[in-house]
């Protein structure tokens, strides 16, 4: 069985001085400032003790109160005082309730000595809470008098342990009170952490379901993905396994894993990364619609929008995976009887060179423009990094995930049209009366960048920069150019 590193000391060496009856309250950190608050802690669980850990680390004095100081006090820093649950809250001017909210109400007792005190709580509950009310919320409830703030929920106790570099930096907190609030927001920088204000104590629903929420962004680009792929693979079994089975009683089942997949995957991810681009269009479109930029876009717009750096990674996974996908497919035993029975036909009928220089140039024009594709899909999701995109100014990044991104999507598209050479014209590529699967793929793309290029027409693009700088049709704003070069906006 594994030692639990939960389980040690948070630091080296003797445990509190602190016992049942209270300890040496002149005991204080050496780094402390003078006006630093005396921060207790109610509870000592893993929580508590990565709490009293980074606080101690940090200069600050810290109080423990527990309901068996003796017991618990050698696992907390030696700096820190371990006492009883009343001793702690009377000397303290700021506690943490690190208990589970169903303990809540074994607090009652101390709500006397609780008056005008700072109550932090960092409770969670077993699920989320959609029809309320919050922990903080109860809390307070339960202690009137006493200033609660809402915060570190979010913020493990592995991460209060390794310090705010492992993991998320940012704090949230609300409160009905704004100096507690900002008391605690100070706490927060001190220990290394980013506080983010979310306003009033009713916001304490919002901050207390954060850590249940699962990808949220994501939900819509992934479920999109995994419909799109379930589409495709099941066109594409349709056309190209189950046609020579029904036509001509041949079994290419043994394609399923790899070819069908293989098709299906690159078709996913042109699809993915015109919808990437797609809902810009919509917006720009919409604008010059309307001859204004004030007005709110639709709401599903609005979403997809936000959405956009998602649809772009799962079109990244889906291109990537088809690029090992095509280099594994000589690999195949399959691949490798099919290249020796060409051969033996080859013989048999007496050709000595099957050289044809269009298959040649469209299979050289169709890898180079599907290496090139995934090159710069590999720079959009790079970029897309917060640590990246970070050290890059907005018109860098404007570029890059624009002008750039458009370039891959250009490039993918003639990936594919390249694949499809002259196939599309060929009335035996027609299984079923069901048109080959890159027709399809092709349809979304192609009208993204037609759109993309009327955008690009002088009449339109003179339009739409001057909507995007305030003009609006129906107030009629003129733009006139003074002579010092600074351009001016007047109403008519």
């Amino acid at each position: 069985m594994m030692p639990d590193d939960m389980s040690r000391p948070l630091v080296r060496g003797g445990g509190a001085g602190g016992g049942a009856g209270g300890g040496s309250w002149g005991l204080e950190a050496t780094s402390c400032e003078p006006g630093d608050p005396l921060i207790g802690i109610l509870g000592t669980g893993d929580f508590a003790r990565s709490l009293a850990r980074r606080l101690v680390a940090s200069g600050y004095h810290v109080v423990v109160g527990s309901r068996n100081p003796k017991r618990c006090s050698s696992v907390f820093p030696e700096d820190t005082e371990v006492t009883s649950q009343v001793e702690a809250v009377t000397h303290a001017d700021l506690i943490f309730v690190a208990v589970f909210p169903e303990h809540h109400s074994t607090l009652l007792p101390l709500k006397p000595v609780l008056v005008r005190k700072t109550l932090v709580d960092v409770s969670n509950g077993l699920r989320m809470n959609r029809a309320g009310p919050s922990n903080a919320s109860l809390l307070a409830d339960m202690f009137p008098e006493s200033c609660v703030v809402k915060g570190f929920n979010t913020i493990s106790a592995w991460t209060l342990q390794v310090g705010p570099r492992d993991g998320s930096r940012q704090v949230f907190l609300c409160s009905d009170h704004h100096r507690a609030k900002n008391c605690v927001m100070q706490i927060c920088r001190r220990i290394g952490f980013v506080p983010v204000d979310m306003g009033l104590l009713s916001s304490a629903l919002d901050v207390e379901n954060l850590p249940f929420h699962l990808f949220p962004s994501w939900h819509v680009p992934v479920l999109c993905t995994l419909s799109l792929f379930v589409f495709f693979y099941l066109y594409n079994f349709l056309h190209d396994v189950l046609h020579p089975f029904v036509k001509e009683g041949k079994s290419v089942f043994y394609r399923m894993p790899v070819e069908t997949l293989n098709t299906t995957l690159p078709s996913v991810a042109l699809v993915m990364l015109a919808l990437v681009y797609l809902p810009g269009l919509c917006a720009a479109f919409l604008q010059l619609r309307r001859g204004t930029k004030y007005r709110r876009f639709p709401s599903w717009l609005d979403r997809w929008l936000t959405r956009r750096k998602q649809f772009g990674l799962c079109s990244f996974l889906c291109a990537a995976l088809h690029a090992v996908y095509s280099l594994c497919l000589p690999l195949r035993k399959s691949a490798r009887y099919a290249l020796l029975a060409a051969a033996v036909r080859q013989v048999s009928d007496g050709v000595e060179d099957a050289w044809v220089d269009e298959d040649v140039w469209r299979m050289e024009l169709y890898l180079s423009a599907g290496i090139m594709a995934l090159g710069l899909l590999s720079l959009l999701a790079v970029t897309s990094l917060p640590s990246v995109s970070s050290a890059t100014n907005w018109r860098e990044f404007s570029f890059i995930q624009s002008s750039l991104g458009y370039c891959a999507l250009f490039m993918a598209t003639l990936h594919t049209l390249l694949f499809g050479w002259d196939r599309a014209f060929q009335a035996d590529r027609y299984h079923f009366n069901l048109p080959p699967t890159f027709v399809l793929v092709l349809l979304l793309p192609l009208l993204v960048l037609l759109g993309r290029v009327a955008l690009f027409l002088p009449c339109v693009a003179l339009r739409l920069r001057r909507i995007r700088r305030g003009w609006q049709k129906n107030q009629h704003v003129r733009f006139t150019r003074l002579n010092d070069g600074v351009e001016d906006v007047s109403n008519v």
